[in-house]
């Protein structure tokens, strides 16, 4: 790669794709965009009808490359279009090579870097005439909101039996390991009654969640577990003992068991807390109650250093004087989905930093070093395909 032209192009691909709207659900703008480039530089492209099964404005934009290695094995590459709110007019500053945010939005690097070195790495390919397979690019919706682009992939209608996600911070990391994740829900009922005049008529379903979660285990349970309450809502007015409050979290592990620990964890502390209360009124009782819902989000990886992308990804950095490391994540990403469906690939960063807050940055350099190694990636999985043949 020509370091200075494509550091600048690099970085002005991000500019522009960061300055594209796309939450969840939305991407329909930056679909458009990344469909556009991909067709100038020669691929296939189609966007699939995963939208219309989450209700979204655009499907996953997919774009196959022709090789130029006859009968070689085509390798998958994807990255993520949506981002987290809030993402409406996303004013980026460059500061030399650092892009920041200005604090009243993300910046969106989490994933527009990622798709903006997959776009720069195969014109990078293209232009200096690099001998490659076949190539299946996939920029997927709903990352944010459960992989739920990913999961709606036809996969019978991909060749690729391995590839890479780029959807992490540093490049000098290849995560390889993730946990799996339970989505959780709870309702908590009790008994409204004015607060008043008839305070000792009713049950409050927020002070049973209050006791609840204060007698719980969240966020970094150990190495391998961390657990949240994210999402609370309840209650209509100040004078009312409040009914009915809804909760939403999460449980993420690298190992089963643990997961299934932390779950039933959550559940027992909510119908603990919700046997305490009962009322009688006018000679009938009413008792607190639980509902709980507890469902896999996604599963975990576990990719073995051994496996033809690590082993790629490696020796790549090798040939250019670069170690990557490979370590296991607390996040899930689209390649929980895609190993679990048959594609065996890991995640490899590219420069991202403090993502999903106001404050997200990024250092071109970084992402810049990120297609540099995936250019070398391809050069070197056609060389193997070549001497395969």
């Amino acid at each position: 790669m020509r370091k200075r032209g494509g550091q600048e192009r690099i970085k002005n691909l991000l500019l522009e794709l960061c300055e594209i709207s796309s939450p969840s659900r939305r991407e329909g703008k930056v679909a458009e965009k990344i469909k556009r480039y991909c067709e100038e530089i020669g691929a296939e492209v189609e966007v699939d009808d995963a939208g219309e099964r989450v209700g979204g404005n655009t499907g996953n934009v997919i774009a196959r490359f022709r090789g130029t290695i006859p009968g070689a094995e085509p390798i998958m590459m994807s990255a993520h279009m949506d981002t987290v709110v809030p993402c409406e007019n996303v004013r980026p500053i460059v500061e030399g090579n650092i892009i920041r945010t200005d604090e009243s939005t993300v910046l969106g690097g989490d994933d527009k870097s990622g798709c903006a070195v997959i776009i720069e790495t195969i014109r990078c390919l293209k232009e200096q005439n690099i001998p490659h397979t076949d190539i299946e690019a996939i920029f997927s919706i709903c990352e944010e909101v459960g992989l739920l682009g990913a999961k709606n992939v036809d996969v019978s209608r991909l060749r690729s039996k391995y590839g890479i996600v780029f959807d992490s911070d540093d490049p000098g990391f290849l995560f390889t390991k993730g946990p799996s994740a339970n989505h959780l829900e709870f309702k908590i009922h009790g008994l409204e009654s004015h607060a008043g005049v008839a305070p000792e008529s009713g049950i409050s379903a927020i002070k049973i969640a209050a006791e609840a979660i204060s007698g719980m285990k969240l966020f970094r349970i150990d190495e391998e577990t961390t657990a949240n309450i994210g999402v609370i809502r309840g209650g209509e007015a100040t004078n009312i003992i409040t009914n009915l409050v809804e909760l939403k979290g999460e449980a993420r592990s690298l190992s089963e068991e643990k997961l299934k620990a932390q779950c039933d964890h959550m559940v027992k502390c909510f119908e603990d807390a919700a046997a305490k209360y009962e009322v009688t009124v006018d000679g009938k009782t009413t008792k607190a109650w639980v509902e709980s819902k507890v469902e896999p989000e996604y599963y975990a990886m576990n990719v073995s250093d051994d496996s033809r992308v690590v082993q790629l990804v490696k020796q790549a950095a090798a040939n250019m004087g670069l170690k990557v490391e490979t370590m296991a994540s607390g996040g899930g990403c689209d390649a929980n989905i895609f190993n679990k469906r048959g594609i065996e690939c890991a995640n490899l960063g590219t420069g991202m930093r403090a993502i999903h807050t106001v404050k997200e940055w990024l250092d071109v350099k970084d992402m810049y070093a990120s297609a540099e190694m995936t250019l070398q990636i391809l050069k070197l999985n056609g060389e193997m395909a070549m001497k395969q043949k």
